[in-house]
């Protein structure tokens, strides 16, 4: 699966999942545009990628997705430092949850800018050069909540679910034109975010343990590893994943109740 001459953006590239992808991108011949809030992390991402692939392009983009200017702002630079954009990951979120009566109308919508909004309007940037080119790739990344969403997974859940029908609408609106839409789940995935979590509960086990016993309740054992959600990204990116649109696949070791 190469993608040689294609050129990436990928919101919240500078760890974790989006790290992963952008290398894995990186790798198979793609110029890819990371982009995160943190320039010092954007940096260290950058060099991560170029040790993996030394002949990739890679541009580096410090943002907030959550404003419309700077969405704006991702995509024009993304464009002057790599041409035009075939592909584009919409990464960026968090995994905020709790009882419903506690979130807040701020809340609400902080996570509908970072999580639906900002996929919205960089879409709708990309959208039209894809279109012209008859060529293009969009990928949602979201979690498998979207489809499974669980008590207290608000609003995670719900913007995850408004993000599931995006895909399918600009599915069925670039199919003619040959841009391919898709939607990756996210399960249980060794990520910054897990990492962060162990270390604020001040257990006195190693990170190892703690993924391992996040594994036990996963049919195949095991928390997932950000190398083998990428490489569902790859497919998807790639001309491999030609006839795959308007679909979403979850990558989580059989953790999801729903297909």
């Amino acid at each position: 699966m190469r993608m040689d001459g294609r050129s990436a953006i990928i919101t919240g590239g500078s760890l974790g999942i989006g790290l992963a992808i952008a290398t894995r991108f990186a790798a198979s011949g793609a110029s890819v545009a990371i982009v995160a809030r943190r320039e010092g992390p954007l940096a260290e991402a950058a060099a991560a990628i170029r040790d993996a692939a030394p002949a990739a392009r890679v541009a580096t983009i410090a943002a907030d997705v959550r404003r419309a200017e700077d969405c704006g702002r991702v995509y024009s630079e993304a464009a002057s430092a790599l041409g035009a954009i075939d592909v584009v990951v919409n990464n960026a979120g968090t995994s905020r949850r709790g009882d419903f009566e506690s979130i807040s109308d701020e809340v609400w919508q902080e996570d509908l800018d970072l999580k639906l909004f900002a996929a919205i309007r960089l879409c709708r940037l990309v959208l039209p050069g894809m279109r012209a080119r008859r060529w293009g790739r969009i990928i949602n990344i979201l979690n498998t909540g979207a489809k499974a969403p669980p008590p207290s997974g608000a609003p995670t859940a719900v913007t995850r679910a408004a993000g599931l029908a995006l895909t399918k609408v600009l599915a069925g609106e670039g199919a003619p034109h040959n841009v391919l839409v898709n939607a990756l789940l996210v399960g249980r995935i060794e990520s910054d975010q897990w990492v962060r979590r162990h270390a604020g509960e001040k257990q006195n086990r190693p990170l190892s343990e703690y993924y391992a016993e996040m594994g036990r309740g996963i049919p195949l054992g095991r928390v997932g590893r950000a190398e083998e959600f990428a490489n569902a990204a790859l497919f998807l990116a790639s001309d491999a994943g030609s006839y795959v649109t308007g679909t979403a696949i979850n990558v989580d070791g059989g953790l999801c109740p729903v297909v």
